[in-house]
């Protein structure tokens, strides 16, 4: 879905004219297959309302640094509706930002990111060999192909393919994607992505303090993950959270977070959750205009 605005930031960013590898009619099945392509090339998928698409996107990239695409107006999906697009690109991730002129056909809307993927028909066979249910058969755009997957407890992510390969420069830092399940899906979820990302953990905190999600005097499980589609935190609990919790789809990292909140604050980005020590860092939750939640974090020093 987010392939459009990517055509939109070529201006901006380059692209080299190598090829991607060409789409496979019969994937193979070795587990050691990775169609992972690299964290910088991943994106959240921000919605908001047109009229808070400006504002956004200025207030994201006036927190986090980095640069905007050329905002167009486009289809992005395979039926008829029409969008505003535009990505920010930042050293600390990426969102591909659509404000819908139309209403939002399923399953678009509630799809966390597009991870980028050297073969769309081996990774879609892949995905679905894990365990993943497609919520919308593969489909073209103009420079590439798009699928919408999910997992389980309901974790949804767009997989595409470019046409001509990109080549983006690393990013300075790695956004975290943050998915809270229960423990009906947890361990399952966990087993599907790490079979499909190759995915290493590398941390599982069984009784991490519960505070860190609104919930004192409780724990919960926090497992973090690393693949080549970048990192991942799984949060695991009763389900019963305190807003905001739960509606931080992606973290980031910076250096130094006090003066990253003193930016965003000047941006018009509300601090919902302020900063404070969890564990190895130090983090607060924010809400950007337009509505956008998203946890900020940075690395407690030694």
């Amino acid at each position: 879905m987010n392939r459009i605005a990517l055509l939109m930031a070529t201006a901006l960013v380059a692209i080299s004219p190598v090829a991607a590898p060409a789409q496979s009619s019969a994937p193979t099945q070795s587990s050691a297959d990775d169609f992972s392509v690299g964290p910088q090339y991943d994106t959240t998928h921000v919605y908001v309302a047109p009229e808070d698409f400006d504002r956004f996107v200025a207030s994201f990239s006036a927190t986090f640094g980095g640069m905007a695409s050329k905002q167009g107006v486009f289809q992005v999906t395979p039926t008829d509706s029409k969008t505003k697009s535009q990505l920010a690109l930042t050293p600390a991730g990426t969102v591909s930002v659509f404000g819908f002129l139309t209403p939002i056909p399923v399953p678009f809307g509630a799809e966390r990111t597009g991870y980028l993927v050297t073969d769309l028909d081996a990774a879609v066979a892949s995905a679905m060999r894990h365990g993943a249910t497609r919520l919308i058969t593969s489909f073209p755009d103009p420079i590439g192909r798009d699928v919408v997957v999910q997992w389980a407890g309901g974790v949804n992510m767009q997989l595409y393919w470019h046409t001509a390969k990109p080549n983006y420069p690393a990013l300075v830092t790695v956004p975290e994607n943050r998915i809270y399940l229960t423990a009906d899906a947890a361990d399952q979820f966990v087993k599907q992505w790490r079979g499909f990302a190759h995915a290493t953990v590398t941390s599982d905190d069984k009784a991490a303090p519960g505070g860190e999600i609104g919930q004192s005097g409780k724990t919960y499980r926090r497992i973090r993950m690393t693949s080549g589609y970048g990192k991942m935190s799984v949060i695991v609990s009763d389900g019963q959270l305190p807003w905001p919790y739960g509606r931080d789809m992606t973290g980031y990292e910076v250096g130094d977070l006090p003066a990253t909140l003193a930016k965003a604050t000047a941006a018009g980005v509300e601090t919902l959750v302020p900063a404070h020590v969890e564990g190895d860092r130090q983090t607060a939750i924010v809400r950007f205009p337009g509505g956008y939640i998203a946890e900020i974090h940075a690395p407690v020093k030694p």
